[in-house]
């Protein structure tokens, strides 16, 4: 007689990774920088982005905002087109002292997301902390 058992393993995404390397679509934002030897505290936002800790309450209204645009029901090729804009404010965020031009810019664009249901007071809580950083 031959005892039988199965055993069954799953294995998570950092282990795919460790195994067969990283893949196509994973990219780190600041991957090679000791970001603890920058001098800055950088928090890690709940859609994994980080920004510089003074700009928190940016930050959090900015993924509402992502939140609230991509469970909308707009166009995708609108919704796609707001998300990147919203992460080129996001990683200006990241820096000490975020590109004022480059903020105003992408905040241009994505102002067009007030006529989205929904996120017409997200895009005013974000104006006005915007705001503070353009002007």
């Amino acid at each position: 007689m031959i005892p039988s058992s199965t055993s069954f393993y799953q294995i998570t995404a950092a282990g795919i990774d460790k195994i067969e390397g990283e893949g196509e679509f994973t990219m780190p934002k600041f991957h090679g920088i000791k970001i603890e030897a920058t001098g800055q505290n950088i928090i890690t936002l709940r859609d994994g982005n980080q920004i510089n800790a003074q700009f928190s309450d940016l930050g959090s209204a900015v993924v509402e905002l992502r939140d609230a645009i991509t469970q909308s029901k707009a166009q995708e090729a609108e919704k796609l087109s707001l998300v990147a804009d919203i992460d080129t404010v996001q990683s200006q965020l990241a820096k000490p002292a975020p590109n004022k031009g480059i903020i105003a810019a992408a905040w241009e664009a994505i102002k067009g997301a007030a006529a989205i249901d929904g996120c017409a007071h997200l895009v005013a809580k974000v104006a006005a902390l915007v705001g503070g950083i353009t002007l």
